[in-house]
Parts: C-alpha cells; sequence; structure tokens
C-alpha cells in the first residue's frame, strides 16, 4: 500500500479522537499476524531446500539407469551379430544347393517348352497346308505364347531357326485367307455353306495373327464391296447431286442383302461399321468433285433435298453404330405451330422457348476431301463409340451453302416489309406490354429460319445467317425510325418559322410509345437470341456472336423517339408561348391569377403525360423528362428575353406564372402515374426554373442596385443579356449607356474578388433617372444583402394592383412550403 491509501486504512480505523484507545489492541493482533506470515515463510523455504536435493539425487539415479541400458543393448547387439554368423555357416551348402535346383527346373522347363513349340509348328504346318483354320487358329495362339518364352534366347541358332519357320507358315495362313475370302460376293460363296464356316475360321486364324492383318483384311473387304460402288456412282447419270438419295439407298441395301457375310466377322471387328466409314468417305471426295465441276451455283431446289437427305442418312448411321441418340431436329424443340400459340404472350417468353430450343449444341466432324492411306488405316481401328457419323459427308455442303443464305435473306426480308405494310402501329387489345405485334413476328421469322438452318449445319452458314439476322433487325430498327413524326422542311416551313418542329397528334405520341417499348423488347430479345445461337453454334465462331450493333441500332431507336415525343411537346408549346410574348406586360395594372398561356401548359401536360406515363417504362419516363425539363426551362427563361417592357407589376404577375409553371414540372411524375421521380429530377427543375426568377427579381429590382442584383443573381450573365434587361425595365438610351458603362468596369474585377455591393433605402415608387455617382456613395453590402432585398421585391413597391398580391402573399406565410414560400425565403 502507498502513502495516501496507508492514511486512508488509518484514518478509516481511528475515525475520532475517542477511537485511539484501540491502538494498542491492533498493534498486538498485527505483530501475532507478522509472527504468523514468518513461520510459513520459514517452512517454505525449508521444504523448498530439501526437495531440490531430492531431485538432485533422481536425476543421478536416472542418469545411472541410462548408463546400464545402453550397456545391455551394446551386449544384444553383439549376440545378434554373432548369431548371424552362425547361421550364415550353417545356411551355406544350402543356398548352393538351392541355386542348382533353381537352374536344374529352368533348363527343364525350356526344354520341355521348346519340345512343345516345336510339336505346334509342325502341326501348324501340317494345318495351314489343309487349310483346317479352326485347329489351326488354336495351335496359332499356343504357339504364340511359346514364343513369347523364347525372346530372350534370340542368340540361339535353333531358336532362330523355328522363330523363321515359325514366321513362314504365318505368311503362308495369311496368303491362304486372303485368297479364300476373296470369293466373298460370289455364287459359290452363296452355294457351298462349308466355305462359309472355313471363312469364320479364318477369322479366327486373323485374330491370332498380328492386328495389322485383321486392319488388311477389313480395309481389303471394304474396297472390294466398295468398288461398285465407285463404278455405278461416278462420271455417270447418277453422278449428279439430286440423285444422292440412290447413294445411301445403295449402301443401306448392300447392308440388308448380305447379313449373312457379316455374320461370319466377329462382332469386335465392326466390319459394316468400317465398311460405312470408307462408304462415307468415298461418297464425300466424289460429292466434292460434283461441287467443283459445277459451273455456276447449285441450285438451291437441289442442293438443300440432297442435304436433308446425307443428314438423314448421317443421322440413321449415328443412331445405328452408337454414335447419339438425339437428333438435332429434336433439340431445335417443337414445330413453329407451338409458336404461333405463345406469340400472344410476353414476349420475353419468345427468348425463353428459343433458348431451350437450342441449348444443345453438337460437334461436327470437318473431314477432308481426299484422306491418306493412314487416315484410313486409323479410322479402320477406330472403336464404334468414338467416331461421330454426324457431318463426315453434309461439312462438303458448308462451301456452298451461300445460295440458301441469301435465299433466307431475301425471303425475311420480304417478310419484313409485308409486316411494315400490315402494320397497324397500335397495340392488340387486351396486351400488357405495349409492344407492336410486328417485332414479335419479326423475331418469330427470325426462329424459324435459325431453326431451318441449324436442322442443316451449325458450322460457317449458321454464321452468315446469323450476320443476316443483324442485317433484318437493323433494317426493322431502321423502319421503326422512319414511322416517326418528322419536322417540317423546305421554304414554306423555314418562311413559316415551322422549320424542323416536329408537330404531334394524341395517336402520334401513342405510336412513338409503342416504338419506344417495342425497341426496347428487340434490343433485350436480340442479346438474348445471340446467347442461344452461341450455345449451338460451333465453338470457332461463338466469339463472333455479338449483337452489340444491332443492340445499339435499337437504343439509337429509343433515344430519337423520346426527343421526337420532347420536341413535338416544345410545339405544342410554342403558341402558349408566343401567347407570352403578346402579353403587355408593360401596362398590367394588377397581379392575378396565373395568366392564360400557363393554363395552355398545364392543360398541354395533362392531357398528354399520363399517356406517355402509362405506356413508357419508368426509366424511359424519366429519361423524358429529363429532357422536357432540359428544353423547356431553358426556353422559358430565353422567352422572357422575347416579351416587350415589362413593368414591376408585369415582373410580379411573370414571377407568379414562373412560380406556377415550376409547380407543374414538379408535379409530372406524380400526373404520369409514377410512384416518384428521380431525385435529380426535381433538383433540375428546380435550377432551371430558379433562372427565369432570378431574372425576373433582376428586373424587379430598382434602377440604382440592378447592376449588383445582377452580379449576384446571374453571376454568368453577359454584359449584352444586362443590356438586354434594361430594355426590358424600358430605360432610355443614355441611361442605358450610363449603367452599362459602370456595369463593364465593375465586372472586370470580378474575377478577382466579389464586387461591393451598394446598400440603398428601396424606393416607393420605381426610379429610373438615378445617377450612377449616387448609387457608387451608397455604402456596401454583401451579396446576401442584394439576394434578400430581391427577394423581398414587390412588397410595398407598387401602388396600384397590389392589394391581390398582398393577399397571397399573407395566405403564404401560413404554408410552410410552396412557391411564395420559397421565393420569399431565399
Amino acid at each position: 500500500m502507498d502513502k495516501s491509501s496507508a492514511l486512508e486504512y488509518i484514518n478509516q480505523m481511528f475515525p475520532t479522537e475517542a477511537s485511539l484507545s484501540g491502538v494498542e489492541p491492533l498493534i498486538q493482533k498485527l505483530r501475532c499476524e507478522i509472527h504468523r506470515v514468518d513461520a510459513e515463510i520459514l517452512a517454505a523455504v525449508r521444504q523448498q531446500s530439501s526437495s531440490g536435493t531430492k531431485a538432485k539425487e533422481d536425476l543421478a539415479a536416472a542418469t545411472q539407469a541410462v548408463k546400464e541400458l545402453m550397456y545391455k543393448i551394446g551386449e544384444i547387439k553383439g549376440k545378434a551379430e554373432q548369431s548371424e554368423k552362425m547361421v550364415q555357416e550353417i545356411c551355406r551348402d544350402i543356398k548352393k544347393l538351392d541355386f542348382a535346383k533353381k537352374h536344374i527346373t529352368t533348363t527343364i522347363t525350356a526344354l520341355h517348352r521348346l519340345t512343345m513349340l516345336v510339336s505346334a509348328v509342325e502341326q501348324l504346318q501340317v494345318l495351314a497346308s489343309k487349310r483346317q483354320y479352326k485347329e489351326a487358329a488354336a495351335q496359332l495362339e499356343a504357339a504364340n505364347q511359346l514364343c513369347s518364352h523364347f525372346e530372350a534366347y534370340r542368340d540361339v541358332p535353333k531358336i532362330t531357326e523355328l522363330r523363321e519357320k515359325f514366321r513362314s507358315i504365318k505368311q503362308i495362313l495369311k496368303s491362304h485367307i486372303f485368297s479364300d475370302f476373296s470369293s466373298l460376293g460370289t455364287v459359290r460363296l452363296k452355294e457351298d455353306g462349308s466355305l462359309i464356316q472355313q471363312l469364320a475360321d479364318a477369322c479366327l486364324v486373323v485374330d491370332a495373327l498380328e492386328p495389322s492383318v485383321r486392319e488388311e483384311l477389313v480395309k481389303t473387304v471394304c474396297h472390294k464391296e466398295l468398288a461398285a460402288y465407285e463404278q455405278i456412282f461416278e462420271g455417270t447419270e447418277l453422278a449428279k447431286l439430286d440423285k444422292v438419295e440412290r447413294r445411301y439407298a445403295w449402301i443401306k441395301r448392300q447392308l440388308r442383302a448380305n447379313e449373312d457375310i457379316w455374320k461370319i466377322f466377329p462382332q469386335a471387328w465392326h466390319v459394316q461399321y468400317l465398311l460405312c466409314i470408307q462408304f462415307c468417305k468415298v461418297t464425300r471426295t466424289q460429292l466434292v468433285e460434283i461441287f467443283s465441276n459445277l459451273k455456276e451455283k447449285p441450285d438451291v431446289g437441289v442442293l438443300l433435298p440432297a442435304l436433308h437427305k446425307t443428314l438423314e442418312f448421317e443421322e440413321e448411321l449415328a443412331e445405328k453404330f452408337g454414335g447419339g441418340k438425339t437428333s438435332s431436329n429434336k433439340e431445335i424443340g417443337t414445330d413453329s405451330e407451338e409458336t404461333d400459340n405463345q406469340k400472344g404472350e410476353n414476349g420475353s417468353q419468345t427468348v425463353l422457348d428459343i433458348r431451350k430450343k437450342y441449348e444443345k449444341k453438337l460437334a461436327v466432324h470437318n473431314g477432308s476431301g481426299n484422306d491418306s492411306e493412314s487416315e484410313n488405316s486409323a479410322d479402320l481401328s477406330v472403336t464404334a463409340a468414338g467416331f461421330n457419323f454426324r457431318g463426315i459427308i453434309s461439312s462438303c455442303f458448308e462451301a456452298h451453302l451461300t445460295v440458301y443464305v441469301e435465299l433466307e435473306e431475301k425471303t425475311l426480308m420480304e417478310n419484313l416489309e409485308k409486316l411494315i405494310q400490315d402494320e397497324t402501329w397500335e397495340t392488340e387489345e387486351g396486351s400488357q406490354t405495349n409492344v407492336l405485334s410486328s417485332s414479335m413476328q419479326v423475331f418469330l421469322i427470325i426462329r424459324r429460319s435459325l431453326k431451318r438452318c441449324s436442322a442443316l449445319t451449325k458450322n460457317e452458314t449458321l454464321f452468315n445467317l446469323f450476320k443476316v439476322f443483324q442485317k433484318i433487325l437493323k433494317a426493322y430498327a431502321t423502319k421503326l425510325s422512319i414511322r416517326l413524326p418528322k419536322g417540317g422542311t423546305g421554304i414554306v416551313a423555314a418562311a413559316t418559322g415551322t422549320d424542323g418542329q416536329i408537330k404531334v397528334s394524341d395517336r402520334d405520341e401513342r405510336v412513338i410509345c409503342y416504338i419506344v417499348n417495342t425497341a426496347e423488347y428487340c434490343h433485350k430479345t436480340s442479346g438474348e437470341l445471340a446467347d442461344s445461337i452461341g450455345k449451338i453454334i460451333d465453338s470457332q465462331f461463338v466469339e463472333a456472336v455479338d449483337m452489340s450493333e444491332v443492340q445499339d441500332e435499337f437504343s439509337a431507336v429509343i433515344t430519337k423517339s423520346l426527343m421526337t415525343l420532347v420536341q413535338g411537346l416544345e410545339t405544342k408549346f410554342e403558341a402558349e408561348m408566343a401567347a407570352m410574348t403578346r402579353v403587355a406586360w408593360g401596362t398590367i395594372e394588377s397581379v392575378g391569377d396565373q395568366s392564360e398561356y400557363v393554363n395552355g401548359i398545364n392543360a398541354i401536360l395533362t392531357t398528354s403525360i399520363p399517356v406517355l406515363g402509362s405506356l413508357l417504362s419508368p426509366i424511359y419516363f424519366q429519361f423524358f423528362l429529363d429532357k422536357l425539363a432540359a428544353s423547356l426551362g431553358p426556353r422559358f427563361y430565353e422567352n422572357i428575353y422575347k416579351c416587350k417592357q415589362i413593368s414591376e407589376t408585369g415582373a410580379q404577375q411573370m414571377l407568379l406564372d414562373t412560380q406556377a409553371v415550376k409547380t407543374i414540372l414538379l408535379e409530372i411524375p406524380t400526373l404520369g402515374k409514377q410512384a416518384s421521380g428521380a431525385p435529380g429530377y426535381s433538383t433540375f427543375v428546380s435550377r432551371e426554373m430558379s433562372k427565369a426568377e432570378a431574372l425576373l427579381k433582376v428586373i424587379l429590382s430598382p434602377v440604382e442596385s440592378v447592376a449588383d442584383t445582377y452580379r449576384a443573381l446571374l453571376p454568368e450573365g453577359t454584359p449584352s443579356d444586362f443590356q438586354r434587361i434594361l430594355e426590358l425595365k424600358g430605360l432610355k438610351k443614355t441611361d442605358q449607356q450610363m449603367i452599362l458603362d459602370d456595369f463593364n468596369k465593375h465586372s472586370s474585377g470580378i474575377a478577382q474578388q466579389p464586387p461591393p455591393v451598394p446598400t440603398a433605402v428601396l424606393p416607393t415608387s420605381p426610379a429610373v433617372n438615378v445617377s450612377v455617382t449616387a448609387a457608387a456613395t451608397t455604402t456596401i453590402a454583401t451579396r446576401e444583402d442584394v439576394i434578400t432585398r430581391a427577394a423581398a421585391l414587390g412588397r410595398g413597391a407598387a401602388t396600384t394592383g397590389f392589394k391581390r398580391f398582398l393577399a397571397l402573399t399573407e395566405a403564404a406565410k401560413d404554408r410552410k412550403d410552396g412557391p411564395f414560400r420559397k421565393l420569399f425565403n431565399q
């Protein structure tokens, strides 16, 4: 305990003088406690001392025990070495006898196998000469196994001689078998049933020979079978594109007619399968030659049926030999009738349907026209599950399908023109998408075209057709853009001041909204169409399948449509803007309700905005509002300059109208049945309309402070605009020039520091002839003072017709917000 805590403890124990009588008993108690603690410490020290000594003794005992253990381990190790030497001495003779036994056993086995090999070779020679293939196959297999045991004895002359003899016997067997198989397809084979059995036995011998013998035999059989095919369909009347189905009928007929022959060969040989591969390669080579001999492009009416027959044949082969079980037609989906039933549903349903139909992608085999002998040998050894027949023949059509793509393009363009001609530019009754039916029909015909093409090929032709789809969709975007209302052009329009103005009726506004929704639908669906095509097209073209250019076209249509809507409303506002400039603002005697032109603007927006809000999506409706505010605000500001002289009462009335127009613009999101406008919209409208309010406050300001008010409220204003304000106030040229000179003089120092604003007592009536010297000698005030005075203008400055204005301002005092409250609280 530190000193402070000790004092605190003592004061706590002896708080009063009377309590000091207990000091002696407390001291005695503390001494007893000290003696007890000392005794405990001494006992602990003694115990620790004795424990340390015992620990040292235990450690010494453990060290001694370890040494004894190491000594015993060394003794055991020495005895083990002695035992090992004794065992080796005892078993020395036994090892020699064991090695001798092994050598004798190996020698006896080798001699026995040699005897068996000699016997097998001799028997095989006899069987080969008699063409007893079944027995020869067993002997051949046994001889092969026996020969494998003598691989290490190649240098022994007897073994070498025996192996050469065995090799010559296998050559004899091979020549006999090939000679016997030459009877395939002859009448003798059909008449002599034993010959069929003999050939089946010969296949057992071939399996026992080297794998190359089997490949050579199958190749020979296939070439013999296809020799007649090559003669029939090469350079004859049947060697034409329109007779291609005859080729496939021939091989099918051969496979059925020679079923007994195919039973001769073991199933593991896949003779029919390899025969079909060779047939496909020969057919492809001949078709390539037919295409190369054509002097002009092939007829689509001949090309497509031939391709369909080829694809059907490839599909049959794939199903027959296990190359695939799902046909490409099934992948594409249901018929067009099923699509017709869905065209009235939501637009995204069509896109999802396309995606479902084209999800799976099949690999197309790209073979070459001239195959080498090594490639043929590799094909003969391939297994049934490792080869895909799809595309083995049909791929040669790929380079000649441009005529098909051109036909599809022509058909799609004709259908597009017909759809545009039949378009009513109205949505179907009861439709919730507000999308033109022609857009759904366009994607429907594109889907059908995609279905037709994907059933034929998924390579370059499909990619070329994708480019056609891009062209069709761009053309449709152009058609939508052309349908938009156009502005007036020509000499008459320029003379009447309507050049560039776009007049839109209520129906035109609905049509523009339909075009916006349709372009949005096409933008989304074209991207999903590209995704669907990317899933089924060959992998080398996937990266190039991109609809971004088409989507940009539809985005441009959306932007142009919305701008056309804005320009159409601007044209409607033209009459109201003209009516505003025709008002005699200089002779207005009292401030009343909002002017008629404001009512006209309100009527135009009340008629158009609800329709646009119900037809446009929220994002595009907000875009339209932003553009409308960006157009109407600055235009209203500029229109003030177009008015003639504006009196103080006229400026007050115009200020009231400006607040009304601002309120109308702020209420547009609600008028359009939108939940709420974007946060930036109200800020944007307030900023643009505040410029017009500031301009009117400058016009309301007294002449002696108009320059300072202009610089404070319109800091970005130009001297020419300031001169126009002076003209609106009705100042004479001489007075204007004096004020302009003072304005230009003070404006030169704006960049360095804010100009001093003179303070003047607001007059009770407008002052016109006030000297610049008097204004310059007034006291200095801050920019905030100028703004405050400008906001208060009108609360006593006018003597006529001001009771109405005062009544309006008094009513505004009780409101927390609103145009008047905002005006006087700035």
